[in-house]
C-alpha cells in the first residue's frame, strides 16, 4: 500500500528529476561553463572594483546649496534614489487605494463568479506585464519623467496587490460573512464594517510588502527613462563605467535592507502577537513545541 509520505517522497524526487531534464534540454554544450568563473573574476577585477563614490559627491551643476555635512545630497545618489522611493510610495498608496475595492469584487465569497472573474481578468492583465513594459508604454505617452514611473508601478501594483487582497480576503472566516448576510447588511456595508475590519492586519501587511517590492523594482524601470536611479544606472552603463554602477548596486542593497528592516517593525506592529519569537534551531528540526 502506497503512503502518504511515499507519495510526497515520489513527487518531490520526481520534480527535481523532471526540472534538471528540462534544464538539460536548454543547454547546449555544459562546457561552456568551464571557463566562466574566471571570466567573472576577470571582469569583477578589472572593471567592478573597486568602487567609484564620486557618485556620492555633489554635482558640479547645479551648485550644491546643501551645508558641507550634507553635501551628499547634491549628489546622483542621493538624488536618484530618493525619487525612486518617493516614486516607490506614490504608486504603492495610489495603487492600494484602487486594488482594495476591485478585491472586494473579486472575491467569490463575497460576489457572483461572473463579477469575480471579470475584475480577476483585469488584474491578471494589469500584472502579466512587467512594471519595465507599462514604464515603456508610459515614457511614450506622457514622456521620461517620475510621473512615468508612478503611472507604470501604480499599475503593477494594482495587478498584484490585488491578487494578494483578494486571495487574503477569501481565506477569511465565514462566519462574521454569514451573521451579516443574516442581518441584511448590503455588500458594502460587509465590505466597510466586516471585511476590512477583519483583514486590516494583512491588508496593511501586504501594502508595506509591497512598497519593499516597488522600492526594489523601481530602480529598474529608470533604465526607460522613468524616473529614480535606474537612470543613472543606465546613463553610465552605456558608457561601460561599471566601477560607477557597482557603487549605485551597492547603495540600492544598503537601502533595501534598511527598509526591510523598517517594514519588519512595521508589520510587527500589525500583527497580533507582535513580532515573531526567534526560532530554535532545535525548532527547526524537531518538535515545533520541543524547548532548547
Amino acid at each position: 500500500m502506497i503512503t502518504i509520505k511515499n507519495k510526497i517522497l515520489f513527487l518531490f524526487f520526481g520534480t527535481i528529476f523532471f526540472t534538471f531534464w528540462l534544464l538539460d534540454g536548454m543547454v547546449n554544450h555544459w562546457g561552456r561553463l568551464s571557463g566562466s568563473l574566471g571570466n567573472l573574476i576577470t571582469f569583477f577585477n578589472e572593471s567592478l572594483w573597486p568602487p567609484d563614490w564620486s557618485v556620492i559627491k555633489p554635482q558640479a551643476y547645479p551648485v550644491c546649496t546643501a551645508y558641507p555635512l550634507f553635501d551628499f545630497t547634491c549628489s546622483t545618489a542621493w538624488i536618484g534614489m530618493i525619487e525612486t522611493i518617493k516614486i516607490a510610495f506614490v504608486a504603492t498608496i495610489l495603487g492600494s487605494i484602487i486594488s482594495l475595492p476591485l478585491s472586494m469584487v473579486a472575491a467569490r465569497n463575497l460576489n457572483s463568479k461572473g463579477a469575480s472573474y471579470f475584475i480577476r481578468f483585469i488584474l491578471a492583465g494589469a500584472r502579466s506585464l512587467p512594471s519595465i513594459i507599462w514604464a515603456i508604454f508610459f515614457v511614450i505617452l506622457v514622456g521620461f519623467g517620475p510621473f512615468a514611473g508612478v503611472l507604470a508601478m501604480t499599475i503593477y501594483t494594482v495587478g498584484y496587490l490585488g491578487k494578494l487582497q483578494y486571495e487574503a480576503i477569501e481565506g477569511m472566516n465565514n462566519i462574521p460573512l454569514e451573521t451579516a448576510r443574516s442581518m441584511g447588511l448590503s455588500k458594502f456595508e460587509i465590505a466597510i464594517g466586516v471585511v476590512i475590519p477583519e483583514m486590516a492586519n494583512s491588508l496593511i501587511s501586504q501594502t508595506i510588502f509591497m512598497f519593499e517590492y516597488n522600492v526594489r523594482h523601481g530602480t529598474v524601470i529608470g533604465i526607460v527613462g522613468a524616473g529614480g536611479i535606474g537612470y543613472y544606472i543606465n546613463l553610465y552603463l552605456k558608457f561601460l563605467q561599471y566601477d560607477k554602477v557597482i557603487s549605485y548596486l551597492i547603495i540600492i542593497f544598503i537601502v533595501v535592507l534598511v527598509i526591510d528592516f523598517i517594514s519588519i517593525s512595521a508589520r510587527s506592529l500589525f500583527n497580533e502577537e507582535g513580532d515573531l519569537s526567534k526560532p530554535s534551531w532545535w525548532g527547526v528540526f524537531g518538535s515545533p513545541n520541543s524547548k532548547k
